[in-house]
């Protein structure tokens, strides 16, 4: 998430509590618009390979389990290194582009390791991402979360994906959350700010909206649907709720903020969806891994079977494509 083309990272701005209560979401709207996005989306052949490309590219390519070791976070980086088989990639005439993933995304205890094997790997470009402040309940003292988003940035984390207290959202103390959410931008410092809302467990899209703009205005650099570990992660519902309250920041404020929906994401045609949502709402900008994530650990194959098939003409089998 590099700065771009002179684009400066949001600063945040003083919390607008008149702004934020202002906030409705026509609830019929929002629901139409969702349903009728991924029927009415069809890219084929060689667009669909672009696409799918770009979408490799806007992966934060994810471990994030209890049996985690250095052998398996080493895997992961290799692949993101070199996310689609080689003799594909030649194929496809795009040997050029040195195609990466966005980003790995680890445990605080894991940064070390990754940070470590992309640099023997010659691809320090790569940014190492890490999850903190009491992933994924957050419902640790603010004080230690404070101290895990430090930890994690002096390991060698370049962007950092923070739960916030979603207690805050529910009983309405937005001057909390704000005052939460400064916090871990300050303890952040260079690396970047990815504010993860849990919007599975926030009630209403309502509230979706006002939690998007209080976490804007505490300065994140990129707005987050979902842990993965709740029972509803990103939907079009939610997401069509927060990337125009982006929308609406940017035209207020004039800063970009991103965007990244994780959990339950496995397709490629569900990658093309998010890509395809991301163009008409926010334009083309919204579609690179400068303002756009895609929170995943298993989309990677889905997509190198797609990408099989667009030159080969069939689907490979489990065995020929490398885990990822």
């Amino acid at each position: 998430m590099a700065e771009n083309e002179g684009r400066v990272r949001n600063p945040g701005i003083p919390l607008d509590i008149g702004w934020v209560e202002a906030s409705i979401v026509n609830l019929p709207c929002t629901q139409r618009r969702a349903a009728t996005h991924k029927t009415r989306r069809s890219i084929k052949k060689e667009w669909q390979a672009a696409w799918l490309l770009r979408a490799v590219s806007c992966l934060d390519l994810t471990t994030l389990d209890g049996d985690d070791t250095p052998g398996n976070v080493s895997r992961l980086c290799h692949k993101g290194k070199n996310p689609v088989r080689q003799d594909l990639v030649k194929q496809l005439g795009v040997e050029e582009l040195k195609i990466t993933v966005g980003a790995i995304c680890v445990y605080p205890e894991r940064v070390e390791g990754a940070v470590k094997t992309l640099k023997d790997l010659g691809c320090a470009s790569i940014p190492v991402a890490s999850v903190a402040a009491g992933f994924p309940a957050g419902q640790t003292p603010l004080k230690l979360r404070v101290e895990e988003v430090k930890t994690a940035v002096a390991y060698g984390a370049r962007e950092i994906d923070i739960v916030i207290s979603r207690s805050y959202v529910l009983t309405g103390k937005w001057e909390a959350l704000y005052d939460e959410v400064r916090q871990f931008r300050e303890a952040c410092g260079d690396a970047h700010l990815k504010t993860i809302l849990a919007t599975g467990n926030l009630g209403t899209l309502t509230n979706v909206r006002k939690a998007s703009l209080v976490c804007m205005m505490a300065g994140a650099d990129l707005i987050k649907t979902s842990t993965g570990k709740e029972a509803v992660n990103a939907t079009f519902e939610v997401a069509l709720v927060m990337v125009r309250a982006i929308r609406d920041y940017y035209q207020r404020t004039g800063y970009k903020v991103g965007f990244k929906p994780a959990g339950g994401i496995r397709s490629a045609k569900d990658a093309l969806s998010w890509l395809a949502l991301m163009k008409e709402e926010l334009g083309d900008e919204w579609t690179k891994p400068d303002l756009f994530r895609i929170g995943a650990s298993s989309l990677l194959l889905d997509i190198e079977r797609q990408l099989y098939h667009h030159i080969t003409g069939r689907y490979a089998a489990g065995y020929q494509i490398p885990m990822s």
